[in-house]
């Protein structure tokens, strides 16, 4: 039989925020959106390398003693995009005892795939639109699973750093998530390179960066929101 493989673009170890403690990150290839603010577009414009579930697991083991407080994280693009390489991934993670968080967009809501993380850490798309449909559905499934997620947003200056589009962001978050917090990301423009090296026009060239300020002013919106 055949061994199941995937498409990962690169493996990192030493983050420390990506996940409690020190963890070891894999970035699958491919993702089923196309932000203009991301900052892996590598993962979306590049084919990614062919890796079997065993040769990566057998990679990750050798980091073990450094990240044994933490654990791995497994990103992208979109981790739940590849079910089959994803699920015995997982799998064989948990046999060698390894914690394993997961970080999605929220649009894929498949049970079996979110039961499977130990945690979860989706990031909330609403620079574009105000379609929360996706993340309801996500938020559902969480919840009947019992998976406590950990809920992140890019803050774009002039897309979403109004109290109009925090609010529908504190809405959604306290009654399909039931939480009363969300980690604010500062929009960072650092990523242009990677978009110049792809021959990729990078949409959010001309909007500055997020301040520390703009950060404390969402978080001050959000609180006065979900005390609403």
């Amino acid at each position: 039989m055949m061994e199941v493989q995937g498409k990962i673009d690169s493996v990192y170890c030493g983050s420390g925020v990506d996940g409690t403690g020190l963890r070891c990150v894999v970035f699958f290839s491919g993702c089923n959106l196309r932000c203009p603010f991301c900052h892996n577009p590598e993962t979306l414009y590049k084919e990614g390398q062919a890796v079997s579930v065993s040769d990566l697991v057998n990679r990750i083991k050798r980091y073990k003693g450094y990240f044994r407080r933490g654990g791995v994280t497994l990103s992208g693009g979109e981790p739940f995009l590849q079910k089959k390489f994803y699920v015995e991934l997982v799998q064989q993670l948990h046999l060698n005892n390894i914690h394993v968080c997961v970080e999605t967009n929220g649009h894929i809501h498949d049970s079996e795939m979110i039961a499977l993380a130990d945690c979860l850490i989706c990031d909330i798309k609403n620079q574009e639109s105000n379609n929360f449909v996706p993340y309801e559905r996500f938020g559902d499934v969480c919840a009947k699973l019992g998976k406590q997620v950990r809920l992140t947003n890019v803050l774009v200056p002039g897309k979403n750093d109004s109290r109009e589009k925090i609010k529908l962001l504190a809405d959604l978050v306290k009654k399909y998530f039931h939480q009363t917090s969300i980690h604010f990301l500062p929009f960072r423009s650092l990523c242009q390179e990677k978009y110049r090296a792809l021959g990729k026009e990078f949409l959010y060239s001309d909007i500055q960066d997020a301040q520390p300020d703009d950060v404390k002013n969402a978080e001050i919106i959000f609180q006065d929101c979900i005390n609403c």
